[in-house]
């Protein structure tokens, strides 16, 4: 009896050793009262652009393809395995705007999304091969049924496919590749942006147009790139692939980029590639009935970033308990949070290193309208935080505010006064 009870006893104290090592409670501190809120807040105060106007403005675009010789382990959903097929290739596109003394490359990826460890392998490349780019803004089309490979760390491995180092090198020259030729095409260009309505939020575009009549589009929707089934085993773009074929019927090159997909989904009316195309092609009709085209007020061609500092991790096993935050980055690694902010002419883009929710999009629309600038809010920018969702959610049993709300309460809030921050910053507020 005496040597069952040693036995209980040693399990219970291991358990509880256990559980005091790997969880602890979730920070409830309200966010204004946080050092990492008053550290962003000072940083906002200091930020500041660089770039030039020259009075006028030069664009180049030009992509390469990034799929593999051989099949890749496919992202999202579970662990699928390599793909068995290619429905549509993958590619990284670029576009370059800016001037002979600043230049600003608008790079995408048909990619889940641009991991940390993925954008640092890009720069690095940048630097050696002294690729003539000032700022770099990372997208993706956030497809969920695209390559893996990209993604390291155990939950990458488990799940995203690893890190697949000759992919990664494949990605990479493709990269260089892309720049190049934009590079060398870099033409005097008019710019228009153009605001179409499907449903909610809106389809967002930037056209480019150089002096021979070739035309770029650059497009942002709010939709995850869901469509496909998660047994589909195919390797695809999902519908922004197809919506760019469509545009480019239009225009010479296009690219789709995620916009605030934090609480959207499509509407497409099935789940194989039929069903995505014909998606794809109701959105091309909605903007292409959209002739509500707006030419770009100035010249100038300007950027900046701001570190993001963050509550600490905050994944959450149940309403109030949390694991260690040691623990979630050895699973999940240490993301940086940043946020990237461009402006040409009177376009602002701004991007975010988390999957922000297109709730807040409305509020910030209004206020980016009243200073006379077209916003356009993406995601994916190289650094990874999770789902910001309205605060309201965040104790609810929802799956963007407990499984991947990555860095605790209060966020949707801070996250909507510290773009509202950058607006006002863009316009020179």
């Amino acid at each position: 009896m005496k040597i069952l009870l040693k036995i209980i006893l040693g399990c219970f104290i291991f358990l509880l050793a256990l559980g005091l090592l790997t969880l602890t409670t979730v920070d409830w501190t309200p966010y204004k009262e946080t050092t990492y809120y008053k550290e962003t807040k000072q940083a906002v105060g200091k930020l500041a652009f660089k770039g030039s106007d020259k009075g006028y403005l030069l664009g180049g675009w030009a992509k390469a393809n990034i799929t593999p010789d051989k099949p890749a382990n496919l992202v999202a959903y579970k662990p699928r395995g390599p793909y068995e097929f290619v429905a549509d290739s993958s590619f990284v596109k670029a576009i370059i705007i800016g001037n002979a003394q600043f230049k600003v490359a608008f790079l995408n990826y048909e990619l889940l999304i641009v991991h940390p460890e993925l954008a640092l392998t890009l720069r690095e490349a940048l630097a050696k091969e002294q690729v003539p780019i000032d700022q770099i803004y990372f997208t993706a089309t956030h497809t969920h049924s695209g390559m893996g490979g990209t993604i390291p760390g155990p939950v990458g491995k488990i799940a995203m496919g690893g890190w697949d180092e000759p992919l990664v090198n494949t990605i990479k020259n493709g990269t260089l590749k892309a720049l190049e030729k934009a590079l060398a095409n870099m033409d005097t260009v008019s710019l228009r942006t153009k605001r179409s309505d499907p449903i909610d939020p809106f389809i967002r575009q930037l056209i480019l147009e150089n002096t021979d009549g070739q035309s770029c589009s650059l497009v942002t929707y709010s939709a995850h790139a869901t469509c496909l089934s998660s047994k589909f085993m195919g390797l695809s773009g999902d519908y922004p692939y197809y919506l760019s074929e469509f545009m480019e019927e239009r225009h010479d090159f296009a690219v789709f980029a995620a916009g605030a997909v934090g609480s959207h989904r499509p509407k497409a009316p099935g789940n194989d590639i039929k069903s995505i195309k014909q998606y794809a092609s109701t959105l091309d009709s909605v903007v292409n009935e959209n002739k509500s085209e707006k030419a770009l007020a100035g010249k100038q061609v300007l950027a900046t970033r701001l570190p993001l500092k963050l509550r600490s991790p905050h994944y959450r096993v149940s309403d109030n308990i949390r694991l260690r935050p040691w623990l979630f980055n050895w699973a999940i690694g240490d993301n940086p949070a940043y946020f990237d902010v461009v402006r040409i002419g009177n376009a602002l883009f701004i991007s975010s290193s988390g999957e922000v929710s297109g709730v807040f999009y409305k509020a910030w629309e209004e206020q980016a309208q009243a200073l006379g600038l077209s916003l356009f809010i993406t995601t994916f920018n190289g650094g990874y935080i999770g789902y910001i969702t309205p605060d309201k959610y965040y104790s609810g049993d929802y799956y963007e505010a407990r499984d991947m709300n990555f860095y605790g309460p209060y966020n949707g809030d801070y996250f909507k006064e510290i773009v509202s921050d950058l607006i006002s910053f863009g316009a020179g507020k």
